[in-house]
C-alpha cells in the first residue's frame, strides 16, 4: 500500500512494507484513514539527519494519539536515506503517530547498531517525491514552543491519502 502526503512543498509518496512491518504499517494506515495527519506539520527538520512529522498542529500543539505500538525494528529494513520510520521516546515501544523520513543513511538507528538495543522501526520508503523531501530538509529552522529544529515557516501536511495497490 502507498500513502501520498500532500505538503506545502509538494507531494511525497510512501511505499509501505506491510510484510516486514505489519503492526507499524497498520498503525500508520489507520492514522491516515482517521485524517490524523491532515493539518499537521513537519515540526523537526535536521538537514543532515531526518525530517519528522505527524504529531503537531501548525501552532505547535501536540495532537492526541491512540495507544503505542510494539517496536518492529530488526525486521531487516535499515534506516537509510529515503526510508520512513517511527519516532519514539526513550521507551522502545512508545511509537504512536510521529514518523520521520531519513535524509541520510542513519544506520546507527538500526536495531543491530542502536545504543539501546532496540532501534527505530523502518516501515517503508519514499517511492516518489524525494525532491520534495530535499526541499523540506533545507528549510530554515529555529526554536518554537520549547522545541528545537522547528521550521521557521511551517511545513504543512495538508492531507494524507491511502492508496491500496
Amino acid at each position: 500500500m502507498k500513502v501520498v502526503l500532500t505538503t506545502t512543498y509538494g507531494k511525497i509518496t510512501l511505499q509501505l512494507d506491510a510484510e516486514k512491518a505489519p503492526i507499524t504499517t497498520e498503525n500508520f494506515a489507520q492514522y491516515v484513514k482517521d485524517g490524523h495527519f491532515d493539518g499537521t506539520i513537519f515540526h523537526r527538520v535536521i538537514s543532515n539527519f531526518m525530517i519528522q512529522g505527524g504529531g503537531f498542529s501548525e501552532d505547535m500543539q501536540q495532537k492526541p494519539t491512540r495507544g503505542t505500538i510494539q517496536n518492529e525494528a530488526g525486521n531487516g529494513l535499515s534506516n537509510k536515506a529515503g526510508t520512513i520510520a517511527m519516532a519514539r521516546t526513550p521507551d522502545p515501544h512508545s511509537a504512536s503517530a510521529q514518523f520521520f523520513i531519513n535524509v541520510a543513511d542513519n544506520h546507527f538507528l538500526d536495531k543491530e547498531r542502536s545504543q539501546d538495543g532496540w532501534g527505530y522501526a523502518v516501515f517503508g520508503a519514499v517511492s516518489d517525491g524525494m525532491d520534495v523531501v530535499e526541499k523540506i530538509r533545507n528549510v530554515a529552522t529555529g526554536n518554537s514552543g520549547g522545541h528545537q529544529d522547528v521550521p521557521v515557516e511551517p511545513v504543512l501536511i495538508e492531507s494524507a491519502e491511502l492508496i491500496e495497490d
